[in-house]
């Protein structure tokens, strides 16, 4: 008799499609996008090629599934670690470090740098979670400018830098590569690059 992995239907295929996309998953770490087949996926995940095409139509489809839960928890995520925070610099070395952590564990660029691997219908349906990145981000930076730890600059612009900073930055490194020195680094990069300043002891400071 065979075994019940689940206890009803639903509980099953919810359980098969959280197989199927972390093993996506674990196949974007280890071996990248570019050559990767929904075999590759139902090898991996323990499944039928079959069962991996009655989830998704095609990788793209998989792709946003995947990227829409790991953005949706990344989200919640970031939230909860720039609560209660009031300094905008140092909310700002909390995004960094965020995205860059998950960046390299994931392989998948930040929000607006989906558009170059997405179609444009498929980038549709991230625009939910890509806006609250957004929004966070230039919530962080017009506090910083309000509050003088920042110049005034176009938000907008420095959240288009800033994004493609981390971008570069966790392409030019193998996961394994990327520990707390380069990521210390990377945010200090990108506070210099949006003109925040530090007193000797490293606590920002005001401008003027």
């Amino acid at each position: 008799m065979p075994r019940i992995a689940a206890p009803t239907n639903a509980a099953q295929r919810e359980q098969t499609q959280r197989k199927i996309l972390d093993a996506f998953g674990e196949l974007l770490f280890t071996h990248g996008l570019p050559g990767l087949t929904m075999t590759d996926v139902a090898r991996t995940a323990g499944v039928g090629r079959t069962a991996v095409y009655n989830y998704f139509a095609d990788l793209e489809q998989l792709l946003v599934a995947y990227a829409l839960d790991e953005t949706g928890k990344f989200v919640v995520d970031l939230k909860l670690r720039l609560g209660g925070m009031a300094n905008p610099v140092d909310r700002l070395a909390v995004y960094v470090r965020a995205q860059l952590e998950d960046l390299t564990r994931r392989h998948l660029p930040p929000g607006p740098a989906m558009r170059s691997v997405l179609s444009s219908e498929s980038f549709s349906k991230l625009g939910v979670h890509v806006g609250e990145l957004n929004a966070l981000l230039v919530d962080i930076l017009r506090a910083g400018m309000a509050q003088h730890y920042l110049p005034e600059a176009d938000v907008e612009d420095l959240v288009q830098l800033i994004h493609g900073s981390l971008t570069a930055s966790a392409s030019r490194r193998k996961p394994d590569a990327v520990g707390e020195d380069h990521i210390a680094a990377a945010v200090k990069f990108i506070q210099a690059g949006v003109g925040a300043s530090f007193d000797e002891h490293g606590r920002p400071l005001t401008q003027g």
